[in-house]
Protein backbone atom coordinates (compact mmCIF):
# COMPACT_ATOMS: atom_id res chain seq x y z
CA UNK A 1 0.00 0.00 0.00
CA UNK A 2 1.36 3.06 -1.06
CA UNK A 3 1.20 5.86 1.23
CA UNK A 4 1.28 9.57 0.05
CA UNK A 5 2.46 12.16 2.22
CA UNK A 6 -0.29 14.97 3.14
CA UNK A 7 0.54 19.05 1.77
CA UNK A 8 0.06 21.10 4.80
CA UNK A 9 -3.77 22.61 4.84
CA UNK A 10 -3.78 26.28 4.00
CA UNK A 11 -4.23 29.03 6.09
CA UNK A 12 -5.73 30.49 2.88
CA UNK A 13 -6.25 33.87 5.40
CA UNK A 14 -3.59 34.12 7.09
CA UNK A 15 -5.08 33.41 10.20
CA UNK A 16 -1.70 32.72 11.92
CA UNK A 17 0.16 36.01 10.90
CA UNK A 18 -1.22 38.12 13.64
CA UNK A 19 -2.66 35.50 16.23
CA UNK A 20 0.36 35.90 18.37
CA UNK A 21 0.28 39.75 18.18
CA UNK A 22 -3.57 39.74 19.02
CA UNK A 23 -2.76 38.06 21.78
CA UNK A 24 -0.30 40.57 23.18
CA UNK A 25 -2.82 43.52 22.46
CA UNK A 26 -2.78 46.22 25.19
CA UNK A 27 -6.48 47.74 25.33
CA UNK A 28 -7.68 50.22 24.67
CA UNK A 29 -7.59 49.93 21.28
CA UNK A 30 -8.23 53.26 19.01
CA UNK A 31 -8.41 52.17 16.10
CA UNK A 32 -7.72 49.11 13.90
CA UNK A 33 -5.95 49.40 10.28
CA UNK A 34 -7.16 46.63 7.90
CA UNK A 35 -5.92 46.04 4.91
CA UNK A 36 -3.18 44.52 2.37
CA UNK A 37 0.32 45.27 1.83
CA UNK A 38 -0.33 49.17 1.46
CA UNK A 39 -1.94 48.69 5.09
CA UNK A 40 1.64 46.00 6.22
CA UNK A 41 3.88 48.48 5.39
CA UNK A 42 2.78 51.59 7.27
CA UNK A 43 3.50 50.64 10.71
CA UNK A 44 6.89 49.66 9.63
CA UNK A 45 7.63 52.68 7.71
CA UNK A 46 6.23 54.91 10.42
CA UNK A 47 5.91 52.69 13.52
CA UNK A 48 5.55 56.07 15.69
CA UNK A 49 2.19 57.17 14.36
CA UNK A 50 0.51 54.03 15.53
CA UNK A 51 2.04 53.61 18.89
CA UNK A 52 1.81 57.00 19.70
CA UNK A 53 -1.97 57.26 18.73
CA UNK A 54 -3.38 53.67 19.90
CA UNK A 55 -3.63 52.47 16.31
CA UNK A 56 -2.49 49.04 15.82
CA UNK A 57 -1.76 47.72 12.12
CA UNK A 58 -3.67 44.47 10.52
CA UNK A 59 -2.58 44.32 7.02
CA UNK A 60 -1.21 41.57 4.94
CA UNK A 61 0.48 41.84 1.98
CA UNK A 62 -1.26 40.03 -1.60
CA UNK A 63 -4.33 39.78 0.53
CA UNK A 64 -7.66 40.32 -1.42
CA UNK A 65 -10.73 41.28 -0.03
CA UNK A 66 -12.23 37.82 0.51
CA UNK A 67 -9.71 37.60 2.87
CA UNK A 68 -10.06 40.50 5.00
CA UNK A 69 -13.32 39.62 5.25
CA UNK A 70 -12.41 35.86 6.68
CA UNK A 71 -10.29 37.48 9.58
CA UNK A 72 -12.59 40.27 10.11
CA UNK A 73 -13.35 38.71 13.33
CA UNK A 74 -9.82 37.66 14.76
CA UNK A 75 -8.31 40.39 13.83
CA UNK A 76 -10.31 43.21 14.56
CA UNK A 77 -13.73 42.85 15.96
CA UNK A 78 -11.56 40.84 18.79
CA UNK A 79 -9.46 43.96 19.58
CA UNK A 80 -12.39 46.04 20.33
CA UNK A 81 -11.63 49.27 18.49
CA UNK A 82 -13.06 52.24 18.63
CA UNK A 83 -13.15 52.37 15.01
CA UNK A 84 -11.36 50.21 11.76
CA UNK A 85 -9.97 51.75 8.67
CA UNK A 86 -10.75 49.85 6.04
CA UNK A 87 -8.04 50.26 2.60
CA UNK A 88 -9.18 47.27 0.24
CA UNK A 89 -9.54 47.33 -3.38
CA UNK A 90 -6.10 47.06 -4.82
CA UNK A 91 -5.01 43.25 -5.16
CA UNK A 92 -8.98 42.49 -6.19
CA UNK A 93 -8.69 44.88 -9.42
CA UNK A 94 -4.75 43.23 -10.08
CA UNK A 95 -6.74 39.21 -9.99
CA UNK A 96 -4.51 38.54 -7.04
CA UNK A 97 -5.32 34.67 -5.66
CA UNK A 98 -8.70 34.63 -7.62
CA UNK A 99 -10.96 36.29 -10.47
CA UNK A 100 -13.25 38.99 -8.70
CA UNK A 101 -15.73 41.66 -10.02
CA UNK A 102 -15.92 44.73 -8.42
CA UNK A 103 -19.09 44.39 -7.23
CA UNK A 104 -17.94 41.61 -5.43
CA UNK A 105 -15.07 43.53 -3.90
CA UNK A 106 -17.56 46.22 -2.84
CA UNK A 107 -20.23 43.70 -0.90
CA UNK A 108 -16.66 42.26 1.05
CA UNK A 109 -16.14 45.61 2.22
CA UNK A 110 -20.05 46.46 2.61
CA UNK A 111 -19.96 42.56 4.59
CA UNK A 112 -16.55 44.14 6.76
CA UNK A 113 -18.62 47.69 7.67
CA UNK A 114 -21.73 46.01 8.61
CA UNK A 115 -19.62 43.35 11.00
CA UNK A 116 -18.06 46.48 12.65
CA UNK A 117 -21.30 48.06 13.18
CA UNK A 118 -22.80 45.01 14.41
CA UNK A 119 -20.48 45.39 16.92
CA UNK A 120 -20.60 48.53 17.70
CA UNK A 121 -17.17 49.73 15.99
CA UNK A 122 -17.21 52.89 13.86
CA UNK A 123 -15.61 52.84 10.33
CA UNK A 124 -13.84 54.80 8.52
CA UNK A 125 -13.88 53.58 4.64
CA UNK A 126 -11.26 54.85 2.30
CA UNK A 127 -10.25 55.39 -1.56
CA UNK A 128 -8.30 52.59 -2.83
CA UNK A 129 -4.53 54.65 -4.11
CA UNK A 130 -4.06 55.59 -7.48
CA UNK A 131 -2.47 53.12 -9.30
CA UNK A 132 -1.17 53.59 -13.24
CA UNK A 133 -0.02 49.92 -13.79
CA UNK A 134 0.80 47.61 -11.04
CA UNK A 135 4.37 45.70 -11.80
CA UNK A 136 3.04 42.22 -11.31
CA UNK A 137 0.67 42.53 -13.72
CA UNK A 138 2.14 44.44 -16.30
CA UNK A 139 -0.84 44.10 -19.16
CA UNK A 140 -3.26 45.54 -16.76
CA UNK A 141 -3.96 48.75 -16.78
CA UNK A 142 -5.93 49.77 -13.88
CA UNK A 143 -6.15 53.18 -13.35
CA UNK A 144 -10.00 53.45 -14.50
CA UNK A 145 -10.91 50.75 -12.54
CA UNK A 146 -9.87 52.30 -9.48
CA UNK A 147 -11.71 55.53 -9.50
CA UNK A 148 -15.04 53.75 -10.63
CA UNK A 149 -14.26 51.48 -7.46
CA UNK A 150 -13.36 54.40 -5.40
CA UNK A 151 -16.65 56.58 -6.46
CA UNK A 152 -18.94 53.55 -5.61
CA UNK A 153 -17.49 53.47 -2.05
CA UNK A 154 -17.79 57.13 -1.90
CA UNK A 155 -21.00 56.72 -2.41
CA UNK A 156 -21.90 54.37 0.10
CA UNK A 157 -20.43 55.95 2.81
CA UNK A 158 -22.68 58.86 1.68
CA UNK A 159 -25.41 56.90 2.06
CA UNK A 160 -24.97 55.17 4.98
CA UNK A 161 -23.20 58.28 6.60
CA UNK A 162 -19.89 56.59 7.37
CA UNK A 163 -16.25 59.03 6.85
CA UNK A 164 -14.70 58.52 3.36
CA UNK A 165 -11.04 59.51 2.85
CA UNK A 166 -9.77 60.07 -0.42
CA UNK A 167 -6.52 59.40 -0.44
CA UNK A 168 -6.90 59.09 -4.21
CA UNK A 169 -7.22 62.80 -5.20
CA UNK A 170 -4.76 63.75 -2.63
CA UNK A 171 -2.09 61.56 -4.32
CA UNK A 172 -2.62 60.85 -7.54
CA UNK A 173 -0.43 62.07 -10.40
CA UNK A 174 -1.58 63.33 -14.39
CA UNK A 175 -1.74 59.37 -14.96
CA UNK A 176 -4.48 58.74 -12.40
CA UNK A 177 -1.62 57.06 -10.92
CA UNK A 178 1.16 57.19 -7.79
CA UNK A 179 4.24 60.02 -8.48
CA UNK A 180 7.81 58.79 -7.50
CA UNK A 181 7.73 60.67 -4.45
CA UNK A 182 5.08 58.88 -2.92
CA UNK A 183 5.81 55.59 -4.22
CA UNK A 184 8.91 53.77 -5.88
CA UNK A 185 6.91 51.58 -7.03
CA UNK A 186 3.67 52.86 -8.30
CA UNK A 187 1.60 50.85 -6.02
CA UNK A 188 3.40 50.90 -2.02
CA UNK A 189 3.43 54.38 -0.50
CA UNK A 190 7.01 56.12 0.71
CA UNK A 191 7.19 56.98 3.81
CA UNK A 192 6.00 60.43 2.26
CA UNK A 193 3.49 59.39 1.08
CA UNK A 194 2.43 57.48 4.12
CA UNK A 195 2.21 61.54 5.78
CA UNK A 196 0.08 62.35 3.41
CA UNK A 197 -2.70 59.52 4.40
CA UNK A 198 -1.41 59.95 8.28
CA UNK A 199 -2.85 63.72 7.93
CA UNK A 200 -6.04 62.73 6.11
CA UNK A 201 -7.31 59.61 8.09
CA UNK A 202 -6.08 61.40 11.04
CA UNK A 203 -8.48 64.05 10.21
CA UNK A 204 -11.79 61.50 10.63
CA UNK A 205 -10.32 59.42 13.28
CA UNK A 206 -10.12 62.76 15.71
CA UNK A 207 -13.58 62.81 15.21
CA UNK A 208 -14.87 59.21 16.01
CA UNK A 209 -11.91 57.76 18.48
CA UNK A 210 -11.72 59.91 22.12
Amino acid sequence: MQVVAQEPLKDWANFGRYKEANAAVQQPVKAVFMGNSITDGWPAADPDFFTKNGYVGRGIGGQVSAQMLMRFRQDVINLKPQAVVILAGTNDLAHNDYAVTPEQTFDNVVSMVQLAQANGIKVILCSTLPAYQFGWRPELKPAEDIKAFNKKVKAYADAHDILYVDYHSAMKDERDGLPEKYSKDGVHPTLEGYKVMEKLVQEALQKVVK
